[in-house]
């Protein structure tokens, strides 16, 4: 079974930061590939940066510089460091991890409010 629960989600000021954690189990191993997708009110899930099992990353144009997606394997946790947050990066973040085995997971979302 997969489970994968998120957090770190909140409001922030434009210009701030934060951090969301994505604890995946059974283990990150498990996975060809985990990411991270957000969707906003009205709008279409979308990618907002993903790491294969290699280490490949890949962000979207929106967030490139500003956003770093990472993982601890030893505790099977995958963040996305989120800096220099705007108004347009508002939205309920999604965990996703995909596995041959396991086949397409996600998460319950974390809310991430940015707004003066």
């Amino acid at each position: 079974q997969v489970r994968l629960v998120e957090s770190g989600g909140g409001l922030v000021q434009p210009g701030g930061s934060l951090r969301l954690s994505c604890l995946v189990s059974p283990n990150i191993f498990s996975f060809n590939t985990m990411g991270w997708y957000r969707q906003a009110p009205g709008n279409q899930r979308e990618l907002v940066a993903s790491i294969t099992e290699g280490g490949l990353i890949r962000y979207s144009d929106s967030v490139k510089g500003r956003f770093t997606i990472s993982r601890d394997i030893n505790k099977n946790i995958m963040y996305l460091q989120m800096n220099g947050l705007k108004p347009d990066d508002t939205a309920v973040h999604y965990c996703k991890t995909n596995g041959i085995r396991l086949g397409v997971s996600w998460g319950q979302g974390t809310q991430v409010t940015v707004s003066s």
